[in-house]
């Protein structure tokens, strides 16, 4: 009875939630929720189809939320999130990026019968158990709910307006995650050790990221992000609490983002885990990740940026430098895709320390460019196929140009895109983070970029001469598989937009001007 008077009397007023603003992630995690569900009370044999249609059903009612949703910034659900164009834009992107990559989860013709993922996780690898299930053609379709709660993780990542919220999105994206990254079909032993240490190095960033919190919380008396710029502002705490806070939160976020020191998981969970997740990972989490890294420090401590912009140059000099010099000597097609990423993180956070509208609108339009050429890399990676399942070495790809050109022509194109190559997406993305970078005195900083993607020029076009310019070894078995339409659809849009936006990049990079004002 007390607590219902104290609830009509004011003391505990009911929270207001602005249901049209959060319909994106709401419907995303009503489709995963009723995916677990299907997989609990349907037919094993009606649960692939239900899957997809929960699934694509739901992206695509979540998109039209989105667009239905207006334009009018503002903070929502009492200050946790921010509805304003980065949130907007991110949200979009990140949607269109999990429906291509979703295309690819579905294929089971290049693999005949069988999907990328294992039959039963719990199944010991080379065992009687897992020999049965995989004879008998079982399918793992708990992996559609498992993305699909990722995805409203991400979703809220870039959008979260409190330290609180940013972390509980950050755990909601990452623990799915690490269970995907153990289920691949082929290769069991290498996708548990990248499952566990992902894991292990994810579940560590994330207690610097909490730690960090707790120490903004000590400086800020809070943990919204408006309050602590307020109190950065005004200096009237501890210093060096605000300092070690920024330090540890930044540990976290950059763990996400792949950016050095902190890339150690990339390249061994990127090879391990399933192709298609991946391609959903790498695009995807990035995406998130950069939107949340971008937010809290031009938001919550921009006042201070004096204090952490000179360690962001050095972070960003040194993720270009390390990613492309370690790209340079790998010989699994996989792992350079890796590090390849990882540099691509260093070129983002030159356009972070810009510190300008036209820096953020910049990272915006590259993480468009580099989200689609990343999926429709890994996605041919997917159709080139030896005896073990995918031809991982870089040998296995030598005289591809000859047997299948179009899929040899389609790598290059992703390939060249992320090289930065004129007429291809990359080249207007890193044209802008460069220019936003340099309009705000980062000139060394723009070199480093500059000589770093030269450099990177070389084991992209390394690729591309050994598919067009190189013999295959004697008795080499390496064959493409016959995509899916649902596959060839995917990589059709990537092609697509990585040609269009690279011809036309105005296109993009007005959209991503109008969307990059943070409500503060």
């Amino acid at each position: 009875m007390s607590t219902v008077l104290a609830a009509t009397d004011g003391l505990f007023p009911a929270p207001v939630l602005e249901y049209k603003e959060l319909a994106p992630v709401l419907i995303v995690l009503g489709a995963a929720t009723l995916g677990v569900l299907i997989e609990a009370f349907l037919p094993r044999t009606l649960r692939f189809r239900a899957q997809l249609v929960v699934t694509f059903g739901g992206l695509g009612l979540a998109l039209a939320a989105l667009f239905l949703a207006g334009e009018q910034n503002s903070i929502l659900a009492e200050g946790a999130i921010a509805w304003d164009g980065p949130a907007r834009f991110l949200q979009g992107l990140i949607l269109v990026l999990a429906v291509v990559a979703f295309l690819l989860f579905t294929d089971r013709k290049i693999d005949p019968g069988r999907d990328a993922f294992t039959p039963r996780v719990s199944a010991v690898p080379g065992s009687p158990e897992e020999q049965v299930l995989t004879k008998k053609l079982i399918q793992q379709t708990e992996v559609y709910p498992l993305a699909l709660f990722s995805l409203s993780g991400m979703l809220l990542f870039p959008a979260s307006n409190d330290l609180l919220m940013m972390f509980v999105a950050l755990e909601v994206l990452s623990l799915p995650l690490y269970l995907l990254a153990g289920m691949a079909r082929r290769r069991r032993l290498l996708s548990q050790e990248a499952a566990l240490k992902y894991f292990l190095l994810g579940a560590y960033s994330s207690a610097f990221f909490l730690f960090g919190a707790a120490l903004i919380y000590g400086y800020a008396n809070s943990l919204r992000f408006s309050v602590i710029a307020a109190a950065t502002a005004s200096g009237t705490s501890s210093e060096a609490l605000l300092l070690a806070g920024i330090g540890l939160i930044a540990v976290g976020l950059l763990f996400k983002i792949g950016a050095a020191p902190f890339h150690e998981w990339t390249p061994d969970v990127y090879q391990g885990a399933p192709t298609v997740v991946t391609a959903f990972m790498a695009a995807t989490t990035k995406v998130a990740a950069f939107g949340a890294l971008v937010r809290i420090f031009y938001v919550a401590f921009g006042p201070v940026r004096d204090q952490w912009l000179p360690l962001m140059w050095v972070i960003s000099a040194l993720t270009m430098v390390v990613g492309v010099l370690f790209a340079l000597t790998q010989q699994e097609i996989k792992r350079m895709l890796a590090y390849s990423s990882i540099a691509h993180a260093g070129f983002l956070l030159t356009g972070v320390v810009a510190l300008s509208p036209k820096g953020v609108s910049a990272i915006l339009f590259y993480l468009v460019t580099y989200g689609f050429a990343t999926i429709g890399a890994f996605g041919v990676v997917m159709l080139v196929r030896d005896g073990a399942g995918e031809a991982s070495h870089l040998s296995a790809w030598a005289g591809l140009g000859k047997r299948s050109p179009g899929v040899a022509a389609l790598f290059s194109l992703f390939l060249l895109a992320m090289a930065g190559i004129p007429l291809t997406s990359g080249f207007p993305a890193k044209f802008a983070v460069f220019s936003a970078a340099s309009a705000s005195g980062a000139s060394w900083l723009v070199l480093i970029g500059v000589l770093t993607s030269a450099v990177a020029g070389f084991f992209y076009v390394r690729v591309i001469v050994l598919m067009f310019f190189t013999d295959p070894q004697p008795g080499q078995t390496t064959t493409v598989a016959i995509p899916s339409l649902a596959t060839a659809l995917a990589l059709a849009v990537c092609a697509g937009v990585t040609v269009v936006l690279g011809v036309f990049p105005q296109i993009g990079l007005e959209v991503a001007d109008r969307a990059s004002l943070f409500v503060r």
